[in-house]
């Protein structure tokens, strides 16, 4: 069975976009292949890292579930 980390190191696709000001603004990243796996931040990289704590949190539920 495969586990936590042969999940993390798999290099998925992120989908990144600046939020506009009525939207509030900084940036927007998701990985579109783990549905629901999403996050933002003021920044750019603030965003990435996010999102790789929503990517790590959204892999540990799935295999949790299965």
């Amino acid at each position: 069975m495969k586990d936590l980390n042969y999940y993390l190191k798999i290099n998925y696709p992120i989908k990144i976009k600046q939020l506009s000001s009525k939207d509030g603004g900084g940036w927007f990243a998701e990985i579109p292949t783990l549905p629901g796996c999403m996050s933002d931040g003021e920044t750019l990289e603030d965003a990435i890292n996010n999102l790789e704590d929503a990517k790590r949190r959204w892999l540990e539920t799935s295999i949790a579930l299965n």
